[in-house]
């Protein structure tokens, strides 16, 4: 499976370099290869910016006028089977935010921007957390996706996985 992930970092100072980014987002597709249909190629792009820019598209997709860690946009509209590679959609992540959340849950940024890639692939294959029983399902993909990368899932997210 080849996976071309397009990496924007307007927030350098999370330190990934895009050939990281590259390999998590290959291990996770192919990990969640069984949920996604049959390619050979995927592609996204990563988009690391800050809360300003962040907020400005949660105001102009979500009408919600304040920021978010993470923001997911599925390409939905002519969307073919036939197309090499597939094309995922953007995901958004707010350096800012991700930054605070990390503090407030005592762990680092680069373990909270996984977590919060990981929650936006899985919006741009489809899934989505209208109940709290849809969010622990999530939450418990997004742990798994973070083990195979080597990286422990958040804290407060474990205390919960373990409920």
């Amino acid at each position: 499976m080849h996976t071309e992930v397009t990496i924007q970092d307007c927030q350098t100072r999370l330190g990934l370099e895009p050939s990281v980014w590259q390999t998590w987002f290959t291990g996770w597709l192919e990990s969640l290869d069984p949920h996604l249909s049959p390619q050979d190629a995927y592609e996204l792009c990563l988009r690391l910016t800050d809360d300003q820019e962040v907020k400005q598209l949660n105001s102009q997709f979500r009408s919600r006028l304040e920021p978010t860690d993470v923001l997911a946009f599925p390409n939905l509209g002519g969307l073919s089977l036939a197309q090499e590679p597939l094309y995922l959609g953007d995901i958004v992540i707010s350096v800012d935010t991700a930054q605070r959340q990390a503090d407030q849950y005592g762990h680092s940024l680069k373990t909270e921007a996984a977590w919060l890639a990981t929650h936006g692939l899985l919006h741009l294959i489809g899934w989505d957390h209208p109940d709290e029983s849809s969010l622990q399902k999530m939450w418990s993909w997004q742990g798994k996706l973070l083990t195979l990368v080597g990286l422990e899932p958040p804290v407060a997210f474990r205390e919960e996985l373990d409920s």
